[in-house]
């Protein structure tokens, strides 16, 4: 128990005291932090790529569904965390610091590289563990990501205990310390998306981290031989009964310090999982946009923190200070998403366009774009965030004397602001949003955070009243802006930013989902947006390819197709398809966000799918639905978002077709979407090329100006007529064909475009996309220029397609089908070009050659 006379006669002593420890040990001097400050700056750019690299890995183990990734990053922050206090407390006890810290990099090295190679391989392994132990197979991957992530968390306690800095000096080493390692970070974070995957790929770039971490351990086990990075403080036995009473008093403030900054930490995480989805309306889905907003999350803390190093040691009082950067943190976050809206979106275009003509290059030109939002929104929140470390760890260590143990606090210190990170986004991500909404579940991590700052400032040794008076003044400030603030105004921006009405708006776990009703009067429909970005709609556009993605296969099936599973609701159209085909005994869907499906009702020509009970909605992420389960089928159709936006590549690798052609019954057929306008030509070649890999029998088709789709089986593909014919028959599938301008079985043949041979010399010497090389996620901007040219070369490709059993009438039907459907074709190209002369003759063919086509007339109509 403290005695508090001999805690205030301490404190006293300690004010005589520390005079002597000035005069006695100055500051330690620059040279002795650069050192330890590169090897940290080394070690943080390597966790960050590992990070990286395991989060993409993860998705493939145990899904894209965002529990399950989760998880997977909560064991990587738990491994931190154990390893921050683990080794906090070994290297207390090590005489050769340094050298254990070469140690922690070499394990780092060999534990990394392995985990990379085990999750690459680990689909099938946690697959088979969670059928034959269910909820234990989860160890598997937490052991795989945790194990090198505790050798990573000890490093920083460890060089804290190299440099064993006096108490008053330790808010400034641990600050430019803790800047370095984040500055590393930031490194990290971006060479994974701009450098590392598209060059050498994911185990190539797991090996570039191993060279890092073998720099950092070299240059450690170098100074531990020349240099002498120590700084121990000279024994001192005066007023040892007041230094021990002191120490007493400064145990329980560091264990209140270390209390808040956890929660603190808590409160960090929770601001990144909201800022995670209130920016997707603000930047794009690719890999590139989220690298930035990380970086820009870890360039606040590190500028944060090393300017703050600098002050720290002339603070009086580093609680009233900590109190007031975390309440202020709390409403720069609030206020940030709270004020976004066109001005942001007017900057980002200036931003973009300076860029484009400085450097002529699309994909800096949109970056600048994403650095400005996540500039505006997330950078003055994580610089205050970053500025209040180095006044926690004076916190725990408030006197002016030697730092005995310092490592197991500083390790303390860390592992529990880790531990309450990994509280703050269960928290944030299960709790508030679904039950909130982001602007509220901001608001009330706002409020927390003022709490933090109002509890901090009254624990201090003296309450500061000017201190007091502002924390109070923010948390009053905050609770205003919570009132006066809607809770859909993300969805407001949305509606306002694309000119339509909010039909439909959800700020779910997964994901924000919005339904936006668009169009002129006399063609109004209705949009999905995910993240702030358009999926799809029930445009007549939309309405034709996808309902082509669920019949066309059904039709040219060489069997009797009685099961089809669809990857992918969206509008739901697609699976409404299905309903069509009287013969399917099952009719499976996969949806990775539920939010999606309860926005469903609101698109028509679905048949309102979510609440017929011939459809089975799984909610599950597509590949890991395929992945633990024996089902087979007869055809799989894939209408995932577009395959450029960040994870939906793990749907187009030659790894996942593998995948699902092993899923397939004899004679089945995979389907899958190709958006044309979403990626380069170099690109789409890739995605054909990964096609090809898997299937000997592949076909492409046209199923709208702007898409095709691919068909594949592992057995011939025949185009028998008179089964064709048959099956065109039924009343439903006839319906559902009429209604997007399909009138015929000659019209829907015409949309064939080529086989296999002609596939292969379009792809030719073109990269397939792998789990190991998505390309496509890293792929250069998209330049809108070039979907013409990609459209007329493909087109090209048109060969007769190999029908059986067709008379001379039925291939004169189909020419002059083909022929007027590329007509129509080459009126959008020239409508691309600007020539509106050309643009009107073929409008007059196609009109003159079928004017009660509803998806001809429904375009013109557009276009006028």
């Amino acid at each position: 128990m403290i005695d508090p006379g001999a805690a205030i006669k301490a404190e006293r002593s300690a004010s005589r005291h520390s005079k002597r420890v000035r005069s006695e040990a100055p500051p330690a001097p620059a040279w002795r932090l650069a050192w330890p400050a590169l090897l940290l700056f080394a070690s943080g750019s390597a966790a960050l790529v590992y990070q990286v690299l395991w989060i993409r890995l993860l998705t493939l183990v145990v899904g894209i569904e965002v529990q399950a990734v989760t998880a997977g990053i909560s064991a990587f922050f738990a491994g931190l965390a154990l390893g921050g206090w683990i080794f906090g407390k070994l290297a207390d006890r090590s005489t050769r610091p340094l050298l254990l810290y070469a140690a922690l990099e070499l394990a780092v090295l060999i534990l990394g590289i392995g985990a990379t190679h085990a999750l690459a391989q680990s689909d099938s392994i946690f697959a088979g563990l969670q059928r034959s132990v269910g909820a234990l197979a989860w160890l598997w991957p937490f052991v795989l990501v945790g194990v090198p992530a505790i050798a990573m968390g000890g490093t920083l306690p460890v060089l804290m205990r190299v440099l064993a800095p006096w108490r008053r000096d330790i808010g400034g080493a641990g600050g430019r310390l803790y800047a370095a390692s984040t500055a590393g970070a930031i490194v990290g974070a971006l060479l994974p998306a701009f450098v590392l995957i598209p060059l050498v790929g994911v185990k190539g770039s797991a090996y570039v981290a191993a060279g890092l971490n073998a720099m950092a351990a070299l240059g450690a086990m170098l100074l531990a031989r020349y240099a002498d990075l120590s700084a121990s403080a000279p024994a001192d036995s005066r007023d040892e009964p007041a230094t021990h009473a002191l120490a007493l008093a400064d145990a329980g403030r560091a264990r209140v310090a270390i209390a808040l900054y956890a929660v603190a930490g808590g409160i960090a995480l929770g601001y990144e999982v909201i800022w995670s989805q209130a920016l997707g309306q603000f930047i794009s889905t690719r890999s590139f946009a989220f690298s930035i907003v990380l970086a820009t999350y870890l360039l606040g803390l590190a500028l944060g923190s090393a300017v703050a190093a600098r002050y720290v040691g002339r603070v009086r009082d580093p609680w009233c200070v900590f109190g007031v950067l975390i309440a202020l943190a709390g409403l720069a976050a609030f206020a940030g998403v709270a004020c976004a809206g066109g001005w942001l979106t007017l900057a980002q275009r200036h931003a973009a366009d300076f860029v484009l003509g400085l450097t002529g290059n699309l994909l800096a030109s949109m970056c600048a774009g994403f650095a400005v939002a996540a500039g505006a929104l997330v950078l003055l929140p994580t610089l205050l965030l970053g500025a209040a470390f180095p006044f926690a760890l004076a916190m725990m260590t408030g006197s002016d004397q030697p730092a005995p143990g310092l490592a197991s606090q500083v390790g303390r210190l860390v592992a529990l602001n880790t531990a309450g990170g990994i509280a703050g986004t269960l928290f944030a991500g299960f709790v508030l949003i679904p039950s909130l909404g982001l602007i509220r579940s901001l608001g009330v991590l706002a409020v927390a955070a003022s709490l933090i700052g109002l509890s901090a400032t009254l624990s201090g040794r003296i309450v500061q009243k000017a201190a007091l008076l502002t924390s109070v003044g923010i948390a009053a400030l905050v609770v205003v802006f919570v009132i006066v603030v809607p809770s859909n105004r993300l969805g407001l921006l949305l509606a306002d930013a694309h000119r339509g009405n909010l039909v439909y708006y959800e700020e779910s776990t997964g994901g924000t989902v919005a339904v936006l009703e668009q169009g002129p009067d006399a063609q109004r429909f209705r949009r999905l947006y995910i993240q702030g970005v358009s999926n799809s709609g029930d445009a007549m556009t939309s309405l034709r390819y996808m309902r082509m993605q669920a019949l066309v296969p059904l039709i040219v099936h060489d069997g009797t197709p009685r099961s089809a599973l669809v990857i992918g609701l969206g509008t739901g159209i697609t699976g409404g398809a299905l309903l069509a085909w009287p013969d399917l005994d099952r009719r499976v869907i996969a949806e990775l966000l539920p939010a999606v499906v309860r926005a469903s009702p609101a698109f028509a020509g679905n048949h309102e799918l979510s609440a017929d009970p011939r459809i089975d909605i799984r909610i599950a992420d597509g590949r890991r639905e395929l992945l633990s389960r024996a089902d087979r089928y007869d055809l799989v159709t894939l209408e995932p978002p577009p395959p450029s936006a960040a994870g939906v590549v793990n749907l187009y690798s030659t790894d996942f077709y593998r995948l699902a052609a092993a899923r397939l019954n004899p004679r089945g057929i995979v389907a899958q979407w190709l958006p044309l306008a979403t990626q380069n030509e170099p690109e789409t070649r890739s995605l054909i090329q990964s096609f090809l890999q898997v299937f000997p029998y592949a076909t492409l088709w046209t199923t709208e100006f702007h898409e095709m789709m691919l068909v594949g089986s592992q057995q011939p593909l025949t185009l028998d007529v008179p089964q064709i014919r048959a099956r065109f028959a039924q009343p439903e599938v006839a319906r559902e064909l009429n209604e997007v301008g399909i009138a015929s079985p000659e019209a829907l043949l015409s949309t064939w475009i080529a086989d296999r041979p002609a596939l292969a010399y379009y792809a030719a010497d073109a990269r397939p996309v792998t789990d190991d090389d998505p390309r496509i996620d890293y792929a250069p901007w998209v330049n809108p220029a070039e979907f013409p040219s990609t459209l007329a070369r493909l087109l090209a490709l048109q060969m007769e397609p190999p029908l059986i059993h067709a008379d001379e009438t039925f291939r004169f039907g189909l020419r002059a089908e083909r022929d007027t459907l590329h007509a129509f074709y080459r009126a959008g190209l020239d409508a691309y070009r600007g020539d509106r002369n050309a643009w009107a003759q073929e409008i007059r063919t196609v009109l003159g050659a079928d004017d009660a086509n509803p998806y001809y007339r429904w375009v013109f109509g557009s276009s006028n």
